[in-house]
């Protein structure tokens, strides 16, 4: 049977393609977004679909939607480095007062509210890989903190409201995610590595390396996602890849598949900057059945071609 859907930051890099898998399976999206970060181009083949339709509001200060729903997603904060530093208030702000109102919301007309928390809540691990049970190691006062403590405290939030008033939620942590539609200058690993390679340009590797990465294809994630959605646990669940890389591997590996001639250069860490990060997905793959079917080189060729395929993109240029 068919829903209706509200996804705050629907018109984000993530956001956009869940509203993709909503509607091609039949239910109704609300779109929200202040596109402070998100793109209206990640929407606009939807502009004209009859179960679609967009509100421009940010979700800090109001989420203005009216009628039935059968749950709330919220995906809307800035998400890379670059955004949320440039961003820091309207970040926590995002953590903070937006997951509030979208509990309210789901709240109101007893909706599913699932939460896109993310793996930077274990900060720095020293456990390795992270399950679900790990408190994680995160810098309180740092500049990532922004980030990484609007989403702790989230997920606070957000248990809080299922503890005490009986709200039906779910709380998935999202490992790095890569596909078709990252914004060229969002200063992520995959699109900075595609762009600089793309373009002929030294690929920038942070310190020596040896820093790891678990990188989800786009399709997969959604897919995941979506399972928690439609499953009855609240979590939190662990919706990411397990195939573990080094940074230079992945460089190296960026350079192979797009026949570029471009080297490698190194530049000192950023602060705080993870060494190791891989999911446990046991849990994931119990609870929902799900866990990832595209490989990494599968994933890298089809990014890549996004980009190739975008004039702004591989200029330098907004696309």
């Amino acid at each position: 049977m068919s829903g209706r859907y509200v996804v705050m930051g629907g018109s984000g890099f993530l956001g956009s393609h869940l509203c993709d898998r909503l509607l091609g399976r039949g239910d109704e999206v609300v779109c929200v977004d202040d596109f402070s970060t998100g793109r209206r181009s990640n929407v606009t083949h939807l502009s004209d679909h009859p179960a679609f339709s967009l509100v421009e509001a940010d979700i800090s200060v109001s989420v203005p939607v009216e009628g039935p729903l059968t749950g709330v997603l919220h995906l809307a904060s800035p998400a890379s480095p670059p955004d949320y530093l440039a961003r820091p208030l309207q970040t926590l702000a995002a953590g903070s007062e937006g997951t509030r109102r979208g509990l309210e919301l789901a709240e109101r007309h007893e909706a599913r509210f699932l939460l896109a928390s993310t793996s930077e809540v274990y900060g720095d691990p020293d456990i390795h890989p992270q399950t679900e049970t790990y408190w994680g190691n995160v810098n309180p006062v740092g500049p990532r903190s922004v980030y990484d403590e609007a989403k702790r405290f989230a997920e606070a939030l957000t248990m809080a409201h299922h503890r005490e008033r009986g709200t039906n939620i779910g709380i998935a942590r999202i490992f790095n995610t890569y596909g078709p539609r990252l914004r060229p200058d969002d200063g992520r690993v995959v699109s900075n590595f595609l762009l600089q390679a793309l373009r002929g340009e030294p690929l920038t590797v942070y310190g020596d390396g040896s820093q790891t990465r678990s990188l989800c294809y786009v399709d997969d994630e959604v897919a995941g996602l979506v399972a928690l959605l439609d499953a009855d646990i609240t979590g939190p669940v662990n919706i990411g890849n397990p195939d573990e890389y080094t940074v230079l591997e992945l460089a190296q590996t960026v350079v192979e598949l797009t026949g570029s001639l471009s080297t490698i250069v190194h530049q000192p860490l950023p602060l705080d900057d993870p060494t190791r990060r891989r999911p446990d997905i046991t849990l994931a793959r119990s609870a929902l059945g799900w866990e990832p079917t595209t490989g990494l080189k599968e994933g890298l060729t089809r990014t890549a071609a996004f980009f190739a395929g975008n004039d702004g993109a591989t200029t330098g240029t907004p696309g």
